[in-house]
């Protein structure tokens, strides 16, 4: 089959479906984990991706050329949910880890801030209200305000002053503000770097974070005329507003992500 021409946005969802099968083995697609693969859940322990899930990224694996998670979430945690999965990249921490070819590589940069980390979360436990959740993922802290939203200004009050102290960052997300250590990595440069070489590129994502992932394929676009990406928003009550602002099409929820993959398939 003959290529055509790079679809101009905006664009129909078959018409870019359309263009990615014909460039099926020059395609990465891009994923994050919650709230596009799994719901979001007041115990972020507690999170699994939908069941329709493993499956579909395992097919999707062995038709185009790479397939990868791109999450906050430490890669071990990823590992417990995806185990069974054989061709997925796992990026966990913003980059800050990654799973690939059986191995875990962790940028060596941020290894020094795991005392602190571990130090840090103590210190939330101790001095934030009880409703927060304080989750330590060994290179960052996310303190999760989900179940007592009327807590946001204090958690944020606190996060910036451990910041300001420590010489941290605070990456901010829905209904959680995350301190992670002073190391220029973020989802953006993940997807920069991962399409070096991609033909094409499909990012999902539903938070502000994701919004750098959606500029990194808009910035390839501008460079490389033969290159097509395409920024997909999960819909959200905390950021979807935002998220979808940015994105070329929004889906609904993480089931809707699971079964337009699974519809995509079909035209491969």
């Amino acid at each position: 089959m003959a290529e055509t021409t790079r679809p101009t946005h905006p664009l129909t969802t078959d018409e870019a479906w359309a263009f990615t099968a014909e460039r099926a083995s020059a395609t990465t697609f891009f994923f994050d984990f919650d709230g596009v693969l799994s719901p979001v859940t007041d115990d972020p322990d507690a999170s699994q991706p939908v069941p329709a899930v493993p499956g579909v990224l395992e097919q999707l694996a062995s038709v185009v050329s790479r397939v990868a998670i791109v999450s906050a979430r430490p890669v071990s945690f990823l590992r417990s949910r995806f185990a069974t999965l054989e061709h997925v990249d796992l990026y966990g921490l913003y980059g800050l880890e990654v799973w690939h070819d059986g191995e875990v590589v962790t940028e060596p940069a941020a290894l020094e801030f795991v005392p602190t980390m571990a130090e840090l979360a103590d210190r939330a436990r101790a001095e934030l209200p009880g409703e927060i959740l304080v989750e330590f993922k060994r290179l960052s802290v996310a303190l999760h305000y989900r179940v007592a939203p009327e807590l946001a200004e204090t958690v944020e009050r606190w996060a910036h002053e451990q910041a300001e102290k420590l010489g941290l960052r605070i990456q901010r997300g829905r209904m959680v503000a995350e301190l992670k250590p002073p190391v220029d990595q973020d989802k953006g440069m993940v997807i920069t770097e991962g399409v070096r070489k991609a033909g094409c590129a499909w990012y999902f994502g539903d938070d502000m974070s994701d919004i750098k992932a959606f500029d990194a394929l808009r910035a390839r676009e501008a460079v490389d005329p033969a290159f097509f990406g395409m920024a997909v928003a999960v819909a959200n009550p905390e950021t979807g507003a935002e998220v979808s602002s940015a994105a070329d099409l929004t889906l609904e929820s993480p089931d809707a992500v699971a079964a337009f993959l699974t519809d995509g398939l079909r035209r491969f």
